[in-house]
């Protein structure tokens, strides 16, 4: 029995405008964001090359991250959700 995708995070959110920055226009649902997010982690090279699950700032992911220069994937996902709004 295939899995039913889960209606709250298909929901559209806005993007605050320092998120906007990183990932484009929104409003998008958290799974879009998140997708979007890594992409930019990505191709910028963020991820700290001795701890993958670790992500080093740039300009506009420090703004985001609350002025942190380095946070883990877990904490990336609370401080991004505090960017989202109904």
């Amino acid at each position: 029995m295939p899995r039913k995708a889960n209606p709250a995070l298909m929901k559209p959110l806005n993007v605050s405008e320092e998120l906007e920055a990183v990932i484009g226009k929104g409003p998008l649902p958290r799974g879009q964001v998140m997708k979007k997010l890594w992409e930019y982690i990505k191709k910028n090279n963020l991820q700290n090359p001795q701890k993958k699950r670790n992500i080093v700032a740039d300009d506009k992911l420090l703004v985001v991250f609350g002025g942190k220069k380095e946070v883990d994937m877990f904490e990336m996902a609370k401080l991004v959700s505090a960017h989202l709004t109904n």
